[in-house]
This record gives structure tokens, C-alpha cells and sequence, in this order.
């Protein structure tokens, strides 16, 4: 790892760290360098203007309101975001892929000329199969979930048995080739997961849905 990249993490280490100070055998550790260069790091930082309080053998603490500059970037993180604006745009929703290209753009600007090369060539990528299932109404569906709008949808499930539904969207997950929208399900009474595919027909409709325990998207996480 670069000092410089170092640095930065050292201060990112000493602003999540729980109540109390983080000692340099602990960030030395974590970054698998010396006690001693740990020691050198904290005071070049403080001599920076770091507002680092502490002393050797004891720990550090960063004093509350600093923060780094917003565009600070390991390549490492550069590559998450790339790839992550690369699946983005392979989901086939138009507005979110122009969003994360929008981002990507804003992010390039405030870069220095390697790291703004990193963003754009990092070499990882994401590709959906050709047999893959793209929810047709992925941005109207998005923007319901968003909103907390009710649908009203024409499912066809695995045993080709056809309901029509009153559904609150929670949450779209891609697992493989297959689109799942979970929801609450009104008819069931229940947590439900619709593959896209068998979704006939979606209708986003005005009314709203309130934030309710037991209904929510986590409340079906924690009782899987």
C-alpha cells in the first residue's frame, strides 16, 4: 500500500472507529506496516493540520468536523465504482444507466489524471447473458418503490396459475438470469417474491403505502 493511500486511511480508520482512541498497534495491524510507521504517518498528519489528538502507546482520536475532501479515491475504489456503474448499465433501466454515467462523469472532473485513468480503464466488467430476464417496467416499478406506490400486477406463477394482485414493491434483486421484485403481497396477506418474467401486466397506482412494521423490507429479511 502507498503512504499516500495510507493517509487516507489512517484518518477514514480514526473517524469510524468507536468511542476511544485507536492505538498504532492496531492500525499498524490493519495496514501490516510497523508501530513505527504508524507513528511517523501520525505526525506527518498532524503536521498537515490533521486535528489528531493522542500520543504513542496510548491512542489516537480524530477531534469531530474533519473530514478528508470529498473526491479522495484508493484504486480499489475507483475499480468498485466502475464496476458497479458498469452493471448498472447492463440492467437495461435507461434512466439509471445515464445516472451512473452522469456520476461517473461528475466524479472524472475532480480527479487527478491517474486516478481519472483508473476509473475509466479498471478491468472489471458486467454483462447480463442474452437469456437473461430484464424486468420490462424496471424504471416505473423502481420509481413505485421509491415513492412507496402500490402496483396492481397480473402474475403468472410457476404452476401457471393467474391472479391479479395489490403488491407494495420493497426491493428488486438480480439473482443470475432472473429479476425477483419483492413485496408485500395483499392477497396473501404476506412477504411474496415475483419473478419479472411472470409478471403479464403492471399498473402503478396512486395510492401510497405507509412505512409499516412488520411489512417492511428488513422485517422480511430478519424473519428469513
Amino acid at each position: 500500500m502507498r503512504r499516500a493511500e495510507r493517509l487516507i486511511r489512517i484518518i477514514q480508520a480514526l473517524r469510524q472507529a468507536a468511542p476511544g482512541a485507536v492505538t498504532a498497534q492496531d492500525m499498524g495491524g490493519r495496514f501490516d506496516v510497523s508501530e513505527r510507521t504508524i507513528y511517523r504517518d501520525i505526525a506527518h498528519l498532524i503536521g498537515s493540520g490533521a486535528p489528531i489528538d493522542g500520543e504513542a502507546g496510548v491512542g489516537y482520536v480524530l477531534r469531530p468536523g474533519f473530514d478528508l475532501p470529498p473526491i479522495t479515491f484508493s484504486y480499489e475504489q475507483l475499480d468498485a465504482l466502475a464496476l458497479g456503474a458498469r452493471f448498472v448499465r447492463a440492467t437495461g433501466d435507461r434512466d439509471l444507466a445515464a445516472a451512473a454515467s452522469e456520476a461517473l462523469s461528475k466524479i472524472e472532473h475532480a480527479l487527478p489524471d491517474t486516478h481519472r485513468e483508473r476509473l475509466k480503464s479498471a478491468p472489471l466488467f458486467a454483462a447480463f447473458l442474452d437469456d437473461t430476464v430484464r424486468p420490462e417496467a424496471f424504471g416505473p416499478v423502481r420509481n413505485a418503490i421509491t415513492n412507496r406506490r402500490k402496483l396492481r400486477v397480473r402474475y403468472n406463477s410457476l404452476d401457471d396459475e393467474a391472479t391479479t394482485r395489490i403488491i407494495r414493491p420493497l426491493a428488486l434483486t438480480c439473482f443470475g438470469r432472473v429479476w425477483l421484485l419483492t413485496a408485500w403481497c395483499e392477497l396473501r396477506n404476506d412477504f411474496r417474491h415475483f419473478r419479472t418474467d411472470r409478471i403479464e401486466r403492471v399498473t402503478v397506482l396512486a395510492e401510497s403505502f405507509e412505512d409499516e412494521v412488520g411489512k417492511r423490507f428488513k422485517d422480511m429479511q430478519r424473519a428469513a
